[in-house]
């Protein structure tokens, strides 16, 4: 499409069924979508004045709902989905580069006869560069791009705008380059690897997989080259709850050594049985060789081991809940979760700073709040960040109210499930 015809489209309402899909159908969110991606075409107007034809693509962030922390050892998770998204406007070429322009951050450009891990790109570049990397060892020849990117995915804010980036980059090159044949969970293995391979970050692969498949998904990965994964649709309102996540402002930086001590410490556990990860350790032959996982393990790494366990038989329950429709037991087995999260996996504060206490202190009000109505629970990887909860219909404005009191303005977000993930909402 040619950017006058694509922002005259938008003014016209013409993209009106694929925002309702996305976001919503509220009015205020239909306002603030189509004047959102009228800036987005805009700027990337001004940026790359030569280029004349665009096409538009989406990726969503996600929210684990099940499964915290059992990704990374072969384990089950049940995520979904978000309405928050990066979406991207770009435009073909073949001058052999990507650029970026991402909307708070300086531009840069991969060069793409110069993408190794030694080539001296960092933080985002990098990212790009093993994407485009693990797709031209496909067999892909990528000619380039030129790209203007926005995202309501907020950094640091527990709901992956670093999965939700990663899946933007390669779903426009499977769907460009690619004719789709990678699809959506190629496409979200090719994003981790980007992230453990040029990124330096040792991640599991949930967080690709829900921004990349969309939709409520469970996911088992014992075969992580072939993971599971099951869609299914669920409405929590339907239910009478709605799902809310509060970002605590609390910082991630410095918190690497936490989140690499629980991962160490579980497959320590497994080294123990002669195993690499917990998936493949036998739970009953766990609890009986505790005696001996003594003497050479800490206490907390059992008794994280037994968090693993507990949660990974936990998310099957929930997955089975929800497809069943019984929604008071699936909210008893997030109460558990969280309980679990706080006394067994211990990530919601460091070691380190005890003092700062952002996820315990949001977790205690939030119960205090919804007393014996609802569920809450730590969400994502822990420490700092953000908290989930499954507030009832008719509480839910307080419910923000408040923990925008306590955590400051838009700290508190109302969530509503997204059914697709990476996708091009433009044709040609």
């Amino acid at each position: 499409m040619n950017i006058t015809g694509t922002l005259q489209s938008i003014e016209n309402n013409e993209f009106t069924k694929v925002f309702s899909e996305l976001y919503g159908t509220d009015d205020d969110t239909m306002t603030y979508q189509k004047q959102r991606y009228l800036d987005a075409v805009s700027s990337f107007a001004k940026l790359y004045p030569d280029r004349k034809d665009i096409r538009i693509f989406s990726a969503s962030g996600r929210t684990e709902i099940g499964g915290n922390h059992t990704d990374h050892q072969h384990g089950c998770v049940l995520a979904a989905a978000v309405n928050l998204d990066a979406i991207g406007v770009v435009a073909f070429h073949n001058d052999g580069v990507i650029r970026i322009k991402s909307e708070g951050y300086n531009p840069f450009t991969v060069n793409l006869s110069d993408i190794s891990v030694q080539s001296g790109n960092t933080g985002t570049a990098a990212i790009v560069s093993g994407i485009a990397t693990r797709f031209m060892d496909m067999g892909v020849k990528i000619g380039g791009f030129d790209l203007y990117c926005t995202s309501d995915v907020i950094c640091g804010s527990g709901i992956s705008s670093s999965a939700a980036f990663e899946t933007l980059i390669g779903t426009i090159i499977d769907t460009y380059y690619n004719d789709n044949k990678a699809g959506a969970v190629e496409i979200a293995k090719i994003g981790q690897f980007a992230e453990n391979v040029y990124f330096g970050k040792n991640s599991g692969l949930m967080d690709q997989m829900v921004s990349s498949v969309g939709g409520l998904v469970f996911i088992d990965f014992s075969d992580t080259e072939q993971p599971k994964v099951e869609g299914f649709s669920c409405d929590f309102e339907e239910y009478g709850y709605c799902l809310c996540i509060t970002d605590t402002k609390s910082s991630h930086a410095d918190l690497t050594d936490d989140y690499t001590a629980i991962r160490n410490e579980m497959e320590n556990i497994a080294k123990h049985f002669g195993k690499t990860h917990l998936r493949f350790v036998n739970e009953l032959l766990f609890y009986n060789e505790i005696p001996k996982l003594r003497e050479t393990c800490s206490d907390r790494a059992i008794i994280r081991a037994t968090h693993f366990f507990e949660e990974n038989n936990r998310a099957k329950f929930e997955a089975s809940a929800l497809k069943d429709g019984n929604f008071e037991y699936f909210l008893e087995l997030v109460r558990q979760s969280g309980r679990s999260s706080e006394a067994y996996l211990q990530n919601h504060y460091s070691c380190s700073d005890p003092e700062n206490q952002a996820i315990t202190l949001a977790v205690m009000l939030s119960r205090r709040f919804l007393g014996n109505s609802g569920a809450v629970r730590v969400h994502g990887g822990g420490f700092a960040g953000t908290i989930q909860a499954f507030v009832p219909v008719g509480l839910v404005d307080d419910y923000i109210n408040e923990m925008n009191r306590i955590f400051g303005e838009k700290s508190c977000t109302k969530m509503k499930i997204r059914p697709v993930g990476g996708v091009e909402i433009t044709k040609e």
